[in-house]
């Protein structure tokens, strides 16, 4: 086992949740102060140093991968499964999909093409009747969108989601009758219309039979994604179960986004060459000026104030903006459409956005994943999908819970001892 000894500053910034800017006033004040590692002369921190931390939660293992399998064959149901990114991570911790539904096309064929094997239903989920998979499935998983409902009373009921597409994953959940549920979604899920939207998602798993675990944001840089990705993670399950559900345990390492993109401990090879999207001439001007890890800040203030505009005068950093990702750096979250202002995520030597294979890199899917249709359709399935990575973790929390579950259901051997 290779022993971690020593964490970057943007490392220890991730895991402590403050800015690298707090870390290096903490330095100054004698509160935290870095020194030099050895070979690389980079600013970083002793693991020592970081024990006072309770973020810091390290343990034997460190970073081994922990080897978990399921006893037996659990199957899953999808709703709202995209470009497989949930699916290939619930794949890879021992888990089948049993079938998948999605109504996007591009994002069908792209499941049917990679996976040929998998059952995937085409169609608007509004009109899928799941009632034939009753007790087949162990657990329904979906990335339902955040969408607010109309409420009744003091207690949502499943009736008052109507028209919603969490209406139809939890009209799933009670067609089929799963173990568990997994719903995932956007951390602003958590506060959106004042946690009155996430309290009504609680309450109407209430009503069906399920028993809802504390929802956990979960940070992607902490399970081998090199990404700042947070996705908001429910779980439900079966009120006649008396198992408890672990969320994944956050690792110590962070990948950044040389990790993603060259040779290492995440994929064995550079990342393969592909089609992508490219700037217009002035914007690419502009951005030849923005340095590795930089944002608009960093250009001078004539170029700041035409490329901000009224903005320019609004509060709040804004760092998004004409921001050039750093190699020793995770990516910011992806978007949707790679130039679109104002999300830049430009290549750190090159002024260019990322291209399809750096965005499935960078989102953790395998080189061997092939997306369907237009360049854009294919950024839209990237940029929408849950890191693989991420999603194995959740699928071995998954399996490890299932494990437990059908072992209390085994009977107990009783062994006669002769008279």
């Amino acid at each position: 086992m290779v022993t971690k000894n020593y964490y970057r500053i943007g490392e220890v910034a991730e895991k402590l949740g403050v800015t690298p800017q707090t870390l290096r006033r903490w330095d100054k004040n004698g509160k935290l102060t870095a020194v030099r590692e050895p070979m690389s002369d980079y600013r970083v921190y002793k693991k020592d140093q970081l024990k006072q931390f309770p973020q810091f939660e390290f343990t034997t293992e460190e970073n081994e991968e922990v080897r978990i399998s399921p006893n037996q064959q659990y199957s899953v149901l999808e709703l709202f499964a995209g470009a497989g990114g949930l699916a290939i991570g619930l794949e890879a911790a021992g888990l089948k999909c049993l079938a998948l539904n999605e109504f996007d096309h591009w994002a069908a064929e792209t499941l049917r093409t990679n996976r040929p094997n998998w059952t995937v239903i085409e169609e608007d989920v509004r009109n899928v009747s799941f009632k034939h998979l009753k007790n087949e499935v162990d657990v329904v998983t979906g990335g339902f969108p955040c969408q607010a409902f109309s409420y009744a009373g003091k207690k949502l009921g499943l009736q008052d989601a109507r028209g919603t597409l969490f209406y139809e994953f939890a009209r799933a959940v009670q067609e089929t009758n799963p173990l568990m549920c997994i719903g995932e979604n956007v951390r602003g899920l958590s506060t959106h219309d004042n946690g009155r939207t996430l309290e009504g998602m609680v309450s109407i798993l209430d009503e069906i039979g399920y028993r809802v675990v504390p929802p956990k944001i979960l940070k992607a840089i902490f399970y081998n994604v090199p990404q700042k990705r947070e996705r908001l993670i429910i779980v439900g399950i079966r009120k006649d179960i008396d198992i408890d559900f672990a969320y994944p345990k956050p690792k110590n390492k962070v990948y950044n986004l040389k990790d993603a993109l060259k040779k290492g401990e995440l994929y064995p090879t550079d990342v393969p060459s592909s089609g992508g999207a490219k700037y217009p001439k002035r914007k690419k001007e502009i951005l030849d000026l923005v340095p590795q890890g930089g944002y608009w800040r960093d250009l001078p203030t004539n170029l700041q104030l035409e490329y901000m505009q009224k903005s320019y005068y609004l509060g709040g950093g804004k760092t998004g903006i004409a921001r050039r990702i750093s190699w020793n750096e995770p990516s910011l979250t992806l978007t949707c459409s790679p130039a679109q202002k104002q999300t830049e995520r430009c290549h750190p030597e090159e002024t260019r956005p990322f291209t399809v294979r750096e965005y499935a890199r960078i989102q953790t899917f395998p080189d061997e994943w092939k997306f369907a249709g237009s360049l854009a359709q294919q950024y839209k399935q990237i940029g929408n999908a849950v890191p693989v990575n991420l999603a194995k973790e959740i699928g071995k929390s998954i399996v490890t819970f299932l494990n437990a579950y059908y072992a209390s259901k085994k009977p107990m051997k009783i062994k006669l001892i002769a008279q």
